[in-house]
């Protein structure tokens, strides 16, 4: 609803899009894209968050002392120690987007070919033919155990 509230045709940020540029956001395949952003941002941000806290800033003062810029203390000391949180985070966010069913239907409306998403696939094959919607809700399964599988050998390290 805040996505509608914001972006619909008369939201605070769709209205004067829609009069200046005749850009109209709801039922699109934008749509879809924030609305997955919008639920599955703060799983990665609280997840980088963490990890950007726990990393010790003796490293960037030790970078800064030996003349590294404020960039390249970023790219070159924090970034690479903080690259399991960033695959976690996004592994998270993933997941919570893949599975999204409430603010996509919502904001992004379940057009075949054009605004479903697996989720509303299945939704809409509940009614249509439920081996389909068992055989694509398996084939997600089956995705993320994949995914999970190959991420294993980092969570044990």
């Amino acid at each position: 609803m805040a996505l509608l509230a914001a972006y619909g045709r008369l939201g605070l940020l769709g209205q004067p899009l829609d009069l200046a540029f005749g850009i109209t956001i709801p039922f699109t395949t934008v749509a879809v894209v924030m609305a997955e952003v919008f639920v599955a941002l703060p799983f990665y941000v609280i997840t980088v968050e963490g990890s950007m806290r726990s990393l010790d800033r003796r490293y960037d003062q030790v970078a800064a002392t030996l003349g590294a810029s404020p960039w390249r203390i970023f790219t070159r000391v924090a970034v690479p120690m903080v690259a399991p949180g960033l695959a976690a985070g996004a592994a998270l966010a993933w997941a919570r987007a893949l599975g999204e069913f409430g603010a996509t239907i919502t904001f992004a409306g379940n057009f075949s070919g054009r605004t479903q998403t697996v989720p509303l696939a299945v939704f809409t094959l509940l009614e249509q033919d439920p081996d389909a919607a068992v055989a694509l809700s398996v084939l997600m399964l089956l995705i993320c155990v994949v995914v999970l599988a190959s991420l294993r050998s980092r969570w044990l390290l």
